[in-house]
């Protein structure tokens, strides 16, 4: 019986994926446990390998379409198996960008290997498609898709019946904000009306005469991006968050450093040292660690640290698993390796799976504190600034010290006040003596 190839669930709350890029065509033999295709999830770029050996059959999703999990997308037919009467089953629907059923996927070497999801959300708005764009690298990137877009007007905008030249979306446009299409200065090949002049046009005439309107347009954002959107809005809106802020001496933390860089090879940053010491409170504040499910308070066996990685298209937050147990060179080279992924867009299910508290440090930006949104269904997370030189009292006398802030982001349902001060407490501790994790 030919093997069904799903599109895949690789996180908990998925409730959908973007087919970034398929590796085999239609026709083509594939064998167990080779890579197929690769998935765009909110959380990361996963390549999927094929769940049995065979030929590549009937296949119904395009790269760039956006697929409910569990959904039939293809068929592997066994050797000498006949293939079915009927196609895959697939009676949920997905969302294609070009606004139409997918066509097969053509010959391996027809196809750029990847699509960038902003790419593919820019293409989808504008109404090209994806095959005619000749990317400057491996994947088609935004840029290669802007770059296109006037060419597309051009050869695919010429109307035969005398109308004015415009591209698609600039028509929908003028017919939602009810413009005369002739009575607009167009900015593409040949005076074709974009989009942006559509925009510009509409600005104009929702202002009085006294001054031009700005040209405002939609900034495209990746399907990663709109779902940290939505949690980071749920998360603020329904988990009541209180905060608590902290300044600690970082001189014998900068000494630890020195000291801990000198007997190892791998580049030791600060993040490594505040991850270990924040692993080591977290062992005596264990409420700290804990979880909010369905209305109960829940303690995590284990201290898996998230660590917010910023990327173009998003935020991503890949764990240390059991960062409590682990070495500053365990840490040091684990850390290195998630961000590297993160970056690249490598990041596995297992990467960013069972996180218990979240370390978010904007020091290197020259930031001195901020705020962070809790991470459900953690109970804190731990905003961490730079290191700033500041004028504080010492043993009675004015003295420049090394300082760094902390400021605790908590869900008031798992953690109270004092705990949450208590937990600062102690890592103030840390970060003042480093030596006091070994007790």
């Amino acid at each position: 019986m030919a093997k069904e190839v799903i599109m895949p669930a690789l996180g908990m709350a998925q409730e959908t994926g973007v087919l970034v890029t398929w590796f085999k065509a239609e026709g083509d033999q594939v064998a167990k446990g080779e890579v197929l295709m690769e998935v765009e999830t909110d959380k990361a770029t996963v390549e999927v390998e094929a769940a049995a050996s065979g030929t590549l059959i009937s296949v119904t999703a395009r790269p760039g379409d956006s697929i409910p999990v569990g959904q039939v997308i293809a068929l592997i037919l066994a050797p000498g198996e006949s293939a079915p009467a009927t196609a895959p089953n697939s009676t949920q629907t997905h969302l294609s960008p070009a606004g139409s059923l997918p066509a097969p996927a053509g010959p391996v070497e027809d196809r750029p290997r990847r699509v960038s999801p902003v790419a593919a959300r820019i293409a989808a708005d504008h109404q090209l498609d994806l095959a005619q764009v000749k990317p400057a690298g491996p994947r088609i990137q935004k840029d290669d898709v802007l770059a296109h877009l006037p060419v597309q007007a051009s050869d695919s905008t010429t109307p035969a019946d005398g109308r004015t030249l415009a591209s698609p979306k600039a028509r929908r446009l003028a017919r939602e904000r009810g413009l005369d299409l002739a009575g607009i200065t167009g900015s593409g090949p040949e005076g074709a009306v974009l989009a942006a002049d559509v925009l510009e046009a509409a600005g104009r005439a929702s202002l009085p005469e006294a001054g031009p309107a700005p040209v405002l347009e939609p900034v495209p954002m990746s399907r990663m991006w709109q779902v940290m959107a939505q949690r980071l809005t749920e998360s603020w809106q329904t988990i009541p968050h209180f905060f608590l802020e902290a300044e600690a001496n970082a001189t014998r933390l900068r000494l630890w450093q020195a000291q801990a860089q000198q007997r190892l090879a791998e580049k030791l940053t600060m993040t490594d040292l505040l991850l270990k010491l924040v692993a080591t409170a977290l062992r005596h504040h264990p409420r700290l660690n804990a979880k909010w499910v369905r209305g109960a308070i829940v303690a995590n066996p284990e201290i898996n640290l998230g660590l917010a990685v910023a990327v173009e298209e998003g935020l991503l937050v890949p764990v240390i698993q059991q960062a409590d147990r682990l070495g500053l060179k365990e840490i040091a080279a684990c850390r290195q390796a998630l961000v590297a992924r993160a970056q690249a867009n490598k990041l596995s299910p297992a990467d960013i799976s069972d996180g218990t508290f979240t370390l978010s440090n904007l020091g290197m930006y020259g930031v001195d504190s901020f705020k962070a949104i809790v991470n459900p269904p953690q109970a804190a997370i731990l905003a961490l600034g730079r290191i700033a030189d500041k004028v504080v009292p010492l043993n009675g006398q004015a003295s420049i010290q090394p300082m760094l802030k902390l400021s605790l982001s908590c869900d008031h349902r798992i953690v109270d006040g004092a705990r949450g001060a208590q937990f600062l407490q102690t890592l103030v501790g840390f970060i003042e003596e480093p030596l006091a994790i070994l007790d």
